[in-house]
Parts: C-alpha cells; sequence; structure tokens
C-alpha cells in the first residue's frame, strides 16, 4: 500500500468525500484520484499539498487526518 493512497481512502472513506467532488476542488481528472485511492498510483510529492488543501476546502478534519496519517513513520522505520 502506498502511504498517501491509504491515507487518502480512509479519510474519503470516512468523510463522505468522492472522488468526483475532490478532483474537481484540485481541478483535475477524476481518473488521476481513483489511481491514487485504488493505490495503483502513488501522487507525486508535489500533489500531496495540493490534495490536502483540496481536503481542507471540503473538510477541515479530513485534511488534518490525512496530514496525521502521511506523516506517521511507517512500520518499517519504526522497528529499524
Amino acid at each position: 500500500m502506498t502511504k498517501a493512497g491509504e491515507a487518502l481512502k480512509h479519510v474519503m472513506a470516512q468523510y463522505a468525500i468522492t472522488q468526483t467532488h475532490l478532483a474537481e476542488t484540485m481541478g483535475i481528472d477524476c481518473s488521476t484520484v481513483n489511481q491514487w485511492v485504488d493505490e495503483s498510483q502513488d501522487p507525486w510529492a508535489d500533489s500531496v499539498p495540493e490534495i490536502l488543501a483540496a481536503l481542507e476546502t471540503l473538510n477541515l478534519t479530513a485534511a488534518y487526518v490525512f496530514l496525521s496519517m502521511y506523516l506517521q513513520p511507517s512500520k518499517t522505520t519504526q522497528d529499524a
């Protein structure tokens, strides 16, 4: 699983944010959001602030949860 995709999938489900709504807010194609959520493609690093900004527009709490999940150290880093 990709960290951004996993976090995005979680907050979208928890806060009822559709892929279409996020894509429209970001001004991107819905298929791009779908690839992130399906974890078939990880967002570029410069897309993460854009995702965060869109989530802040749609639901501020969702944005905070996304950021927290995204920045949380991975289990392999914690175990090292």
